[in-house]
């Protein structure tokens, strides 16, 4: 058995009652109960001295009771401010346990373990104050917390009332100005701009003063930033309170001043909605000091920012000020995050971002959530929106504490907030606040929700604010008089209408503006390598530390590293070995990295081996961490598989620090189908949208190899239909120097002319001897957005037909048999999509001065990969030529499902290119085997 003093409260009653049926009757307990208690007898002061006639069963009843308490007492509290009674459970009445008040009186109160036995005379004392802690208008919500150490803490945290009154007073007169500050500014939008939409928080009031409580804590815990991530619902007040956003600008976005300026059109400038837009403040009592509170902006797409936040956060903690693996500190920044309680248990990038909490390379030491709970959705109530008990049922999978505590009581408002933020300091671990009100308006100020709740809105209609009620309680305990109250109430308003009176819009009203690059920023970035230097970075990148043991087939895939780079004109370079060289450069001029992705570390295809294993040890060998040259960290994370939420994750750390290189890496190219939103709302439309620059960096796999519709593609005609206003880069490499050259662009890019970079990147070619590269292209090369046919060019006024490629189907092209027997023929490719090069593709079709025709070829079917998109800007630079396509026919699939039918429909498409005969059914089977063995090469 355990060590006697294991045992506490519950279970140590359980060990007497077993102990006291063995004394009366030993055949009652199994016989290896009975074996220990032949050599064990429970310590004298160890049972309670009780009433005469109680049994150890009203013991155990008693310390149920109180156990219940604790743990179901949250479903007896008060929650609901509109007055619903809660649902209760059995356990919470001594009945249940076969106790009554009479058997609790004669207990003492030191069967339980509590703060709260010192203070108690009997059982029942205990139970009646713990009624009074559980039951009340907070409910403690942590059963589900599993380890030993944080329960303790919950407990004691409570039962000492550590957080609130008197042990921690708040300021009530503090309070009161707060919300009166909150409901006066709803109330004067309310009746200074009618209908206009705002999303007002009233009915959750209390949500400033939670938020102000938890800021001041972190502050004084020297926490140097916060992020805040919230949806619409009482964002603009957050906005003006949180992060003194100036009345002057809210009020004169509500004037919307844009309608007399005059518009760019070819900025194509919208900005974004005023409930979707971000602030950010550095406070300390009203004077300037180092903590910085953001708000990053969110679309309408409600929690689509939560692991946004969370990455910034990541960035915000993490140092990369010198080589080896960036040091996360998580005692540097906060990420709080605001959610809906119909969107908390809808949204699945909740559950996404919740699963990375805890996870190496994406947890923040601790996230405070805070559910604003209308008990409403648009129109639904809480029974068509979620099947768990609460709107907070999925943080319980996680292990996250939660209080549920009703908002209209000021005082357990904030001592939940106080909670939170002491609970993240201990153990550096998630929270949440379920702060459940009301909403005192529809979904939006023009919305009628009587239609669909008449009887909740009737008891809204009449029910006080939570001011109101605080001010109420204030004067009754004679700490302020009603005229005082009042006075406070029109001092607020009077001060927004002066505010308005001396409005001047057109300078109050300040619309973000995308800064513009300076001109050729990308053609002019400088991206070669000298040859000496890259030497000596394979030199150090091949170097194993003293007696590590790697992979047998992973040392015959590494011999001919060392001299790879000793004949500078041969094709030595891979696909692998350019991406581990650019790397390795990038760090050693300062740029640190952050490449995570679904099997990152090793790569999909067994290509990268970024960290390599010790097959007798275990241990683990990043070279690009220990080299000696890197002046910056190197971060590689293997992410769960997730898409959505690691999107937005690594969008948010870009955007925090956008001079580090952030890197993420699908699986496979269509897994980036997950993740649209991500990409719709943040990674292609923030620079139009909120004015940020991002540049986070896209791998794609991408190429139809016969291995069914599945993984064939990264849907580049999605990206391309979202180009526009300059706002992203997409690439198809064909080189190991070309990608070289491109990943340090990108590098060099990151604070002159910033933008994401989607890469469509290679399988099978991965391998291919025509996509090696020559250590001079590495060393005196640069990118190329188009490259012309260079075995053509001898013969270019002889060419009648000019074939315009991008990616994989290029190889097809070259490696064909027609090749040498159409000299009319010039192949050429289209490297970076878009910005689509025009200046370049003009100039390189231009020299074909006797072509007839312009094809675009493309594996992909004709309604999908870039034709649709290519196509105006062919026929603008094709100079009255002929512009026609080569494609698959079009269909609702991205690919055949046999690698026999791939092979056969791919040899139509270079027949057609070249205008030749179809080539015989064997050679085709051929093709099939070669490019599926090429393919699923995973080492």
């Amino acid at each position: 058995m355990a060590s006697w003093q294991e045992f506490s409260g519950l279970n140590r009653g359980y060990v007497l009652e077993l102990y006291e049926k063995y004394r009366q009757d030993a055949a009652s307990v199994d016989a290896e109960t009975r074996k220990l208690f032949e050599q064990w007898t429970p310590p004298a002061e160890d049972v309670p001295a009780v009433a005469p006639g109680l049994s150890l069963q009203k013991i155990v009843g008693a310390v149920n009771l109180a156990q219940s308490i604790r743990r179901y007492g949250h479903l007896a509290a008060q929650l609901d401010p509109l007055g619903s009674s809660p649902p209760g459970d059995p356990s919470l009445l001594p009945e249940t346990h076969g106790v009554t008040n009479e058997d609790l009186r004669a207990l003492p109160s030191t069967l339980l373990p509590t703060p709260l036995s010192e203070k108690s005379a009997n059982m029942l004392e205990i139970v009646e104050a713990f009624r009074q802690l559980y039951c009340s208008r907070t409910g403690y919500d942590i059963s589900h917390v599993f380890v030993p150490e944080e329960r303790r803490w919950l407990r004691q945290a409570i039962e000492s009332g550590r957080f609130r009154a008197p042990s921690d007073p708040i300021n009530p007169d503090a309070v009161l100005e707060r919300l009166t500050q909150v409901e006066a500014f709803e109330r004067f939008l309310h009746r200074a701009f009618p209908g206009k939409t705002r999303f007002s928080i009233e009915g959750l009031d209390m949500l400033v003063p939670v938020l102000d409580e938890i800021i001041g804590d972190a502050a004084e815990d020297d926490i140097r930033s916060i992020l805040i991530g919230m949806a619409h619902r009482g964002r603009l007040n957050v906005m003006a309170h949180v992060l003194n956003k100036p009345y002057a600008q809210i009020l004169a976005e509500f004037k919307e001043p844009a309608a007399g300026k005059a518009f760019r059109e070819d900025m194509a400038w919208t900005g974004d909605v005023k409930y979707h837009a971000g602030a950010r403040r550095a406070l300390k009592g009203g004077k300037e000091m180092d903590l910085v509170v953001s708000m990053p902006p969110n679309p309408s797409h409600l929690e689509a920012v939560d692991p946004v936040v969370v990455g910034m956060a990541r960035a915000a903690g993490t140092s990369v000020n010198g080589p080896g693996p960036g040091k996360f500190d998580p005692a540097c920044s906060l990420p709080i995050l605001i959610h809906g309680d119909a969107a908390f248990p809808g949204q699945g990038v909740v559950a996404e971002t919740l699963n990375l909490s805890r996870l190496k390379g994406y947890n923040t030491g601790g996230t405070i959530h805070i559910i604003v709970n209308n008990q409403l959705g648009f129109t639904a109530g809480a029974e068509e929106e979620f099947s768990t008990s609460y709107a907070s049922g999925l943080a319980r999978g996680f292990k996250i504490p939660i209080i549920h505590v009703n908002a209209d009581d000021p005082e357990a408002c904030v001592e939940a907030a106080r909670f939170a933020i002491a609970y993240r300091k201990e153990f550096h671990r998630d929270f949440l606040i379920d702060l459940i009100g009301y909403r005192r308006h529809g979904h939006n100020e023009g919305d009628e929700p009587a239609f669909t709740q008449p009887v909740m809105y009737k008891t809204i209609g009449s029910h006080p604010t939570v001011r109101e009620i605080w001010a109420r309680t204030l004067v009754e305990r004679g700490a302020i008089e009603q005229a005082a109250v009042d006075e406070l109430a029109r001092k607020h308003m009077d001060g927004l209408q002066q505010t308005l009176d001396s409005l001047r819009p057109e300078q109050d009203y300040i619309e973000p503006q995308p800064e513009e690059p300076p001109a050729g920023a990308a053609m002019s970035a400088s991206t070669a390598v000298p040859l000496e230097k890259l030497r000596e970075l394979n030199a150090s990148l091949v170097r194993l530390p003293d007696g590590f043991a790697i992979h047998r087939k992973l040392e015959r895939v590494r011999e001919k590293r060392p001299t790879m780079l000793d004949a500078e004109n041969e094709r030595t370079v891979d696909w692998a070995a350019a991406e581990e060289l650019a790397f390795a450069s990038i760090l050693a001029e300062g740029t640190s990295i952050r490449l995570t992705g679904e099997d990152v570390e090793r790569g999909t295809f067994s290509h990268r081996h970024a960290v390599f294993h010790d097959v007798n040890t275990g241990a683990l060998h990043l070279p690009l961490q220990t080299i000696p040259q890197a002046r910056a960290a190197f971060e590689i994370h293997n992410s769960p598989l997730t898409e959505n939420a690691l999107i937005g994750f690594e969008f948010g750390y870009n955007i925090q620090e956008p001079t580090r290189l952030v890197i993420w890496e699908a699986q496979y190219g269509d897994f980036i189908n997950g993740a649209q939103t991500m990409i719709d709302e943040f990674v292609v439309s923030a620079r139009g949208k909120w004015g940020l620059r991002p540049s986070l960096v896209l791998l794609l796999p991408h190429a139809h190899e016969g291995q069914g519709p599945d993984h064939a593609s990264a849907r580049p005609e999605r990206f391309l239909q979202l180009a526009a206003d300059i706002n992203i880069r997409v690439a198809n490499c064909t080189t190991a120097a070309q990608y070289f050259h491109l990943l340090r662009r990108q590098a060099a890019l990151l604070t002159v002319d910033p933008l994401p970079l989607v890469v469509l990147t290679p399988k099978s070619l991965l391998r291919h001897s025509t996509v090696a590269s020559t250590p001079r292209e590495l060393a005196e090369g640069r990118f190329r957005m188009v490259i012309p046919d260079e075995d053509a060019a001898a013969r270019a006024s002889e060419i009648r037909r000019v074939l315009v490629c991008s990616g994989k189907v290029y190889v097809d092209l070259i490696a064909s048999e027609h090749r040498g027997k159409r000299p009319a023929v010039a192949v050429c490719r289209l490297e970076q999509l878009y910005p689509v090069p025009m200046r370049d593709l003009r100039a390189m079709l231009d020299t074909y001065t006797g072509a007839e025709e312009i094809v675009w070829v493309q594996e992909e079917p004709e309604n999908m990969g870039a034709w649709d998109f290519i196509r105006p800007h062919l026929i603008e630079v094709a100079g009255g030529r002929s512009v026609r396509r080569v494609a698959r026919p079009r269909s609702a699939s991205p690919a055949e499902g046999s690698a026999v039918r791939h092979a056969m429909n791919q040899q139509v498409l270079v027949d057609q290119a070249y205008a030749a005969k179809a080539k015989p059914d064997g050679a085709i089977a051929s093709k099939a085997r070669q490019d599926a063995t090429l393919t699923s090469a995973k080492g």
